[in-house]
């Protein structure tokens, strides 16, 4: 019903937000590094501030630790003792503890940004720029193969890498070449996309149903448009919901699959 009365409309056409200008603002600064161009974005800007409110919680969190904690000291102790026995102890063991630090700055850097998305004036999450995920991946993948190297060695860790040990010997030459791109090249450029594709995703759409309430509500001159604008308006109060969910989703998904990888260079097992 909805897209008849939009074709019958009079009316100037619904403009979809382009990507382009979405996720790729207009540079606030610019200078060269090194040979190298680099650019400041109000995306930029909204990185940091995220990274300034994880500084200010931990800070104000930690300040002054007391028997019985403050709000402020019990979330920061909530969060950190979730990542360090939840995930760093149930998945990686014993010697877990020590990554517990490394795995809860990773999820409460990309939940800070993550949620940008949704805080007003922000709207956007920095993570929807393929560059962060991809940042964040490459330390993983860097952490990952050097923890490995340093608990077993160079050829013993690269071996139990790519080397399935319960597969039939007539099955390697087939399987070694997979496992070399799953683990040394796939695993970072999924890790990285699966934050990024859902950050991305979840951000245009809330776009898409905000700018068509916004067309619908003021811009349409047709009548029925006008009386059916709650509709968009309704799912995208319901999408902000979800993506919330997302959100935090994708930084316990990030950090629980950085994780997994720690767990496997840490004990050497396929």
């Amino acid at each position: 019903m909805l897209a008849a009365v939009l074709a019958n409309s009079p009316a100037p056409g619904f403009e979809a937000p382009d990507p382009a200008h979405e996720f790729n603002p207009t540079p606030l600064a610019e200078f060269s590094l090194a040979g190298i161009d680099f650019a400041i974005t109000r995306i930029t800007l909204i990185n940091w501030l995220a990274c300034a409110i994880i500084i200010f919680f931990l800070v104000a969190a930690s300040r002054r630790p007391k028997i019985v904690p403050s709000k402020l000291q019990f979330a920061g102790e909530g969060i950190y003792g979730f990542i360090r026995g939840g995930i760093a102890r149930d998945v990686i063991g014993p010697d877990g503890i020590k990554f517990a630090p490394f795995l809860a700055t990773f999820f409460m850097f990309i939940l800070a940004n993550n949620l940008m998305g949704i805080i007003p004036f922000a709207q956007i999450p920095p993570t929807s720029k393929f560059a962060l995920p991809l940042f964040l991946a490459a330390i993983v993948y860097i952490t990952y193969i050097a923890v490995g190297i340093k608990r077993q060695g160079l050829g013993t860790y690269f071996k139990n890498l790519v080397y399935v040990a319960d597969a039939p010997m007539a099955l390697q030459p087939l399987m070694i070449p997979l496992e070399i791109f799953q683990k040394l090249v796939s695993r970072p450029f999924t890790l990285a996309v699966r934050l990024f594709a859902n950050m991305f995703a979840g951000h245009l759409l809330l776009v898409v149903f905000m700018l068509g309430t916004t067309y619908m509500l003021f811009t349409a001159d047709d009548w029925q448009l006008k009386v059916l604008s709650p509709a968009p308006f309704i799912m995208s109060i319901g999408m902000t919901f979800f993506e919330i969910l997302v959100q935090v989703l994708q930084a316990y998904v990030f950090t629980l699959l950085t994780a997994t990888y720690l767990q496997e260079s840490v004990s050497g097992e396929h």
